[in-house]
């Protein structure tokens, strides 16, 4: 913590202001400095007008057509991103997605790969809000991207508090998803699906309220950027997220390992609801879960936004035909080409080819078009295949003797 936080510096001189119970709040207020973090955050996010972009997990944008600014969001979140020396502690050929940056930042990511050589065991943990009938392509990142052993959460009832969905509408959107994750090639003996709505109790309850107890009402609201309006529902639900990076919440899976550490793969607007959890881990005597954080999957429109399951044609959905691949390509996605064929072919745009004015913005898109079908129709072909019974079985609590084999 800074010298201005000290006992001689700010915090100090406000301390001797205060008696009681106003000093013990104020206190729990400076008793972390990943909470300092979060107002700082809270207060940036309020700026108004001159706050360049949006990132939280319900708005990515970056203002005025710009780029979103990911080493401006390392700077406020205070990650640290992944540098090659971080690559080369891996051991091997690293995955694509991180030797082209798509996983770009980290928390305490040195700490699983320091283990990783050890011999010492980790699982994963990543998840999924149910909105959509079906994944789009941002949404495969993090599941293409993981590996085993493997929780993945299915938050129906986040989507029951923030959309205007029915409960029975989100449980039935869970399952949905839950076939498109699987069709991504998990192994249902190293591999479990839980949603909320159908996991929650017993042990992962009880950690989700020993979290909601260690942290104030004041913290979320200033953590997400909620306020009065907003149901209790959406203050307590983010003590439901950190539960699963605790191997206690899995007695089925992890009985007597409660040391066994945790790597959530993620996208890096879901950043806030890690650092509430591991500001929270010591004090419940647990280990503050690791973090690889993603980049967005872009918009079609460019890369001021990410693809969403809000506006239909920012994404390409698993689910698409090659026809609306192509249309979808065609009429929304940003090329970054000059406005006429004579400007493109003296100044060129931003790919090498493309750059040179050899290929032209039709020809880009039409490669696009090609990869991104074929893509979408190995995933279709494999979706088709998951039967409720592979659900089912994937989301039954159960052991999992072989999880670390």
């Amino acid at each position: 913590m800074s010298e201005e936080l000290g006992p001689g510096g700010k915090k100090g001189a406000l301390m001797e202001l205060l008696k009681g119970k106003e000093r013990e709040q104020i206190l729990e207020l400076f008793s972390s400095v990943e909470f300092c973090q979060h107002c700082l955050d809270a207060m940036e996010s309020r700026g108004g007008e001159d706050e360049q972009q949006v990132v939280n997990p319900w708005v990515v944008s970056a203002k005025d057509g710009g780029k979103i600014d990911y080493d401006k969001l390392i700077d406020k979140f205070g990650c640290q991103r992944i540098d090659q020396s971080i690559i080369d502690l891996v051991g091997r050929p690293p995955h694509v997605f991180l030797r082209r940056g798509v996983f770009f930042a980290h928390r305490d990511f040195n700490h699983i790969l320091d283990a990783y050589e050890k011999g010492q065991k980790f699982y994963l943990y990543t998840g999924r809000g149910p909105s959509s009938e079906s994944l789009h392509l941002g949404h495969l990142i993090p599941f293409m991207f993981t590996k085993l052993p493997l929780v993945i959460q299915l938050t129906d009832d986040e989507k029951f508090l923030w959309k205007n969905l029915s409960l029975e509408e989100c449980k039935r959107l869970a399952r949905e998803n839950a076939k498109g994750i699987i069709a991504c090639g998990f192994d249902v003996s190293k591999t479990f699906i839980f949603t909320d709505f159908g996991y929650l109790g017993g042990a992962f309850y009880e950690n989700a309220v020993k979290v909601q107890n260690h942290v104030s009402s004041n913290k979320v609201k200033a953590i997400f950027g909620l306020d009065g309006e907003d149901s209790v529902g959406k203050t307590s639900f983010p003590a439901l997220q950190a539960a699963p990076a605790f191997p206690s919440s899995f007695p089925h899976l992890f009985s007597g390992k409660d040391d066994l550490r945790c790597l959530i793969p993620c996208a890096i607007d879901q950043d806030p609801y890690f650092r509430m959890t591991r500001d929270v881990a010591p004090r419940l005597r647990y280990r503050k879960p690791s973090l690889i954080e993603s980049t967005f999957f872009p918009a079609l429109q460019g890369e001021n936004g990410k693809m969403s399951a809000s506006d239909p044609n920012s994404a390409i959905y698993v689910t698409d035909s090659a026809k609306v691949i192509k249309n979808k390509i065609n009429k929304y996605a940003f090329s970054g080409g000059q406005d006429s064929l004579e400007k493109h072919t003296k100044y060129g745009a931003n790919l090498e080819e493309y750059a040179a004015g050899r290929m032209l913005t039709g020809e880009v898109k039409q490669r696009l078009a090609e990869v991104l079908t074929e893509m979408v129709e190995r995933h279709r072909l494999a979706r088709a295949n998951v039967t409720e019974e592979m659900v089912d079985a994937f989301m039954k609590v159960r052991p999992l003797p072989n999880m670390f084999d």
